[in-house]
């Protein structure tokens, strides 16, 4: 799969070349084929670089990030599933610490 911040510096390179977000989509279809970023992304990139924002780097978002759905975690789901397969999510649950829905 192409590299999305690749595809990100395809567009900041358009657009610094003067290149419309529409030439744009056309150009990273015929390069990136199945893998290209969808008009609506492409265009939203443009809006950024346009707005003097260069970066690359996607913006942070607001939420609380994810700490239970981590390897050392589903390290340990998978350990105890097999240490005993007939175990409930309830007793995942009680034994590993992980809530119901992140052992789901």
């Amino acid at each position: 799969m192409a590299d999305l911040k690749e595809q990100r510096a395809s567009i900041k390179f358009c657009f610094l070349l003067g290149k419309t977000a529409a030439e744009t989509v056309t150009m990273l279809r015929e390069a990136f084929k199945e893998e290209a970023l969808s008009q609506a992304r492409v265009y939203k990139w443009f809006s950024q670089f346009k707005h003097a924002d260069m970066s690359l780097e996607d913006q942070p978002r607001s939420g609380r990030p994810s700490t239970s759905r981590t390897d050392e975690n589903n390290q340990e789901i998978c350990d105890a599933i097999m240490f005993d397969r007939r175990r409930t999510l309830d007793e995942l649950e009680a034994v590993t610490g992980v809530l119901w829905s992140s052992c789901q």
